[in-house]
């Protein structure tokens, strides 16, 4: 039998991290208390906890233990702002041997653990046709009845311009979508793309409100299956058409203007010129794009638990950079436009649906997901809020007209 205790972990933690915004409890009944008053109670339920940590230092250890329910945390909005604001101090080579060793005696065995089955590592080229397809199907193949959970009516999976009405979720979404056809400039009869179209939003507003006809894409078949039904419902299936494609597999066909939303921060910095000459490439000259997405503040890749569990290969460039391929393709910039609160908004409106279904959503999604969702959403308003993601829209035409 091995011998097991965590007062060695216990005593090291307490030495190295003598300031500690948050408590620990152990599966021993044994605890850590905070230094400070208000902040999350972290409950290591089992030695398990120990082995993911050990195993993936960092982040991603932290996320598995979280998500296969091994680590439990009393209050997510504090953890989060503990990850916002904590500055934990530099630990020694030394340091960190003695922690992981302590680690590693209060556990126990040192085998590793599976990865639960909400993490995705998605294998071949980067931002290949048939990776960028599992990614998508990673994120949005949970259900369309779980985003229908957090989402409004619409089911408008992008950032809400409250900036513009902010009445309701439902009226700043609203708002959201005539904007972008404003700012297209849509005439009754014109035919638009709509990249990456999610349940059909922005399609069937600017088809009903605007007259044009449009083409949807997107690389998810329920997502596509449920957005044909509500076009059908909206008696649009004369003007609407929902395809399950690629946009880079949509050579020869031409488009009076393009809306493409919440779609290039999957695009990546090794395509994002590949991607700004092809929507060029489906715009008659003088027709206008109207490019929406998130987009960092600086340079800095996504953590490893977005990139595990939420958003594979998911790559939020610098508006900067968005622009620089833009130009080099052909067009020219009319306007851009920032809603980085808006997105905080947008979030905190879908954190309070989710928190109020969750028993649903657990049906729905199970436990690990709706673990990830949660967090997600917290974690995401919390990088508008501190300044480290912003989202934009720029409208631009294509020279030649």
């Amino acid at each position: 039998m091995t011998f097991t205790t965590t007062e060695p972990l216990r005593r090291q933690v307490l030495r190295f991290f003598p300031d500690r915004p948050f408590s620990i409890q152990f599966w021993d009944g044994t605890r850590i208390p905070a230094t400070s008053e208000g902040g999350p109670t972290l409950t290591a339920r089992s030695p398990r906890v120990l082995g993911y940590v050990l195993h993936a230092p960092g982040q991603l250890g932290l996320g598995r233990a979280y998500v296969a329910g091994d680590l439990a945390v009393d209050d997510l909005d504090a953890l989060v702002e503990v990850a916002e604001t904590w500055q934990p101090p530099p630990l020694t080579r030394r340091r960190r041997t003695r922690l992981l060793l302590a680690a590693a005696r209060a556990r126990g065995r040192l085998s590793s653990l599976p990865a639960p089955s909400a993490e995705l590592r998605p294998r071949g080229t980067l931002h290949s046709r048939a990776r960028d397809a599992r990614a998508v199907r990673h994120h949005y193949d949970v259900s369309n009845e779980f985003f229908a959970l957090f989402l409004d009516r619409s089911m408008t999976y992008s950032c809400a311009f409250f900036s513009r009405d902010g009445a309701s979720l439902e009226s700043a979404q609203a708002a959201k979508l005539e904007l972008t056809c404003q700012k297209l400039a849509l005439e009754p009869g014109q035919r638009v793309l709509d990249v990456g179209c999610g349940w059909g939003a922005f399609a069937i507003h600017a088809a009903s409100r605007h007259g044009v006809e449009v083409v949807g894409i997107t690389l998810s078949e329920p997502q596509a299956a449920l957005a044909r039904e509500r076009v059908s419902a909206a008696g649009l299936e004369g003007r609407i058409s929902i395809r399950v494609q690629d946009y880079r597999d949509l050579a020869g066909e031409r488009f009076d203007a393009i809306a493409s939303i919440g779609m290039v921060e999957h695009v990546g910095g090794n395509r994002i010129d590949l991607y700004a000459r092809q929507l060029a490439g489906m715009l008659r000259p003088g027709g206008r794009l109207l490019n929406h997405g998130i987009a960092r503040l600086y340079d800095a890749p996504a953590g490893a638990f977005t990139m595990r569990y939420v958003f594979p290969d998911s790559d939020p460039l610098q508006l900067s950079r968005v622009q620089l391929a833009l130009e080099r393709a052909g067009f020219v910039t009319e306007h851009v436009e920032g809603f980085q609160m808006d997105y905080a908004e947008t979030l905190r409106h879908w954190i309070r649906r989710l928190d109020e279904r969750r028993e649903e959503a657990v049906r729905l999604a199970g436990e690990e997901r709706v673990r990830v969702w949660r967090l997600y959403l917290r974690a995401a308003r919390a990088n508008f809020l501190d300044g480290f993601l912003s989202i934009y829209q720029v409208r631009c035409r294509l020279g030649g007209g």
